[in-house]
């Protein structure tokens, strides 16, 4: 339930959050990144689903990241579990927003459009907040059934013989 609490509490948070993706993402990563209502990263933050790989899939996280980069796109990366997919492809699927050629660059950035962000009306930043995250209110018991699916599937013979061959290697 690890990561259901931290998509949830960003999905409840009133406030709009913004991510920093500055190197490689990878399963929780992706999430939580799509969970962000804004994501910036530099062009080093490649994205990758690993967890088909260790016999589990991405249940818990997927809503979040079909939400941001729909079906499609989230089907390429459940199922291709070994192929890292760059910035600009995460740019082009909607994760990101923003794609800088440097972390310099990012950060800088960051700090503009923060400095833009807080004169905005509160009022009005909560209210689009509502509303980007419109439709999933019932994320509380969907996660917490992903969740489920992902402990049973952890506990398999081949989920373990897949952890220990990948720890091995």
């Amino acid at each position: 339930m690890g990561f259901a609490n931290v998509i949830n509490a960003i999905r409840r948070c009133s406030k709009i959050v913004i991510g920093r993706i500055h190197g490689k993402a990878v399963g929780g990563g992706v999430g939580l990144a799509a969970a962000c209502d804004y994501a910036m990263a530099n062009k080093y933050a490649s994205v990758r689903l690993s967890e088909l790989a260790v016999g589990i899939g991405p249940f818990v996280i997927g809503p979040a990241v079909e939400r941001k980069i729909g079906l499609s796109a989230f089907s390429q990366m459940a199922l291709n579990a070994t192929e890292w997919q760059t910035a600009a492809w995460a740019k082009q699927k909607g994760l990101f927003t923003e794609v800088f050629e440097s972390t310099e660059q990012l950060d800088a950035y960051i700090d503009h459009f923060m400095a833009e962000l807080i004169t905005k009306s509160p009022e009005a930043l909560g209210q689009l907040k509502k509303i980007f995250w419109d439709g999933t209110e019932h994320w509380e018991q969907l996660l917490e059934e992903r969740a489920e699916m992902s402990g049973k599937l952890i506990l398999s013979d081949f989920a373990k013989n897949a952890i220990r061959a990948f720890l091995a290697s």
